[in-house]
């Protein structure tokens, strides 16, 4: 097997989803109830299990063309055939061309992955889980509940790239920024950046709050 054949093209139903960027390793949940996308599920069923999310951008109204590929892991039938479903993301790909757009898309993609690391990357990857770990703590300081990260936090870099871009809130153009690097390094060190500046947001409300009590 040669190396070309890791990106080798194929066919892929693609599910256009507002607002939403899924990353690889990261799981997906879905309520499906539209006709032509209950047809797309069944026919996946019936096949690989695999699908293409892609983002879209509700204020362009324009579909990305980078994406990542879902795999149907768990599924439940509903009353008129709506579907819940839990799904992980896998590949990321790029769509060359749409080859169907009835009753669904369906696109010709190319799979893509990050360049080989020119560096050690560990380090980059500590930085940001103690940016995280700030974050967390800042974030439970200020509302007075109990936050904690994940015990099953990635500890790998690209793992722990795609864990921080998926659980960025409310910045999907962001997030589709992230979803599209394939330099490992640039990715985390965007999101560095990020959670550095989330973290001295929280440290200054911190701050004020803390002067704040002390008048009371």
């Amino acid at each position: 097997m040669t190396s070309s054949s890791k990106i080798a093209v194929r066919e892929l139903p693609l599910f256009p989803l507002s607002e939403v960027v899924l990353f690889p390793t990261r799981p997906l949940p879905l309520h499906i109830f539209e006709f032509r996308y209950r047809i797309m599920m069944n026919t996946i069923l019936e096949s690989d299990r695999r699908f293409g999310v892609l983002m879209v951008d509700q204020a362009k109204g324009t579909i990305a063309n980078v994406g990542c590929c879902a795999e149907i892991i768990h599924y439940q039938r509903l009353p008129d055939d709506r579907m819940k479903m839990l799904t992980l993301g896998q590949q990321r790909f790029r769509v060359l061309e749409y080859v169907r757009e009835k009753p669904y898309r369906v696109g010709l993609v190319e799979w893509i992955e990050d360049h080989p690391p020119a560096k050690d990357l560990r380090p980059l990857a500590a930085e940001l889980a103690q940016l995280l770990r700030d974050v967390v703590r800042l974030s439970a300081k200020l509302t007075e509940q109990q936050i904690e990260l994940p015990e099953d936090l990635p500890d790998l870099p690209t793992e722990l790239s795609y864990w921080v871009a998926s659980n960025l809130y409310g910045v999907a153009l962001e997030q589709q920024a992230l979803l599209e690097m394939q330099d490992t390094a640039a990715r985390l060190e965007r999101e560095a950046e990020i959670l550095t500046s989330t973290r001295n947001h929280l440290a200054a409300r911190t701050v004020l709050k803390d002067t704040f009590n002390q008048k009371l």
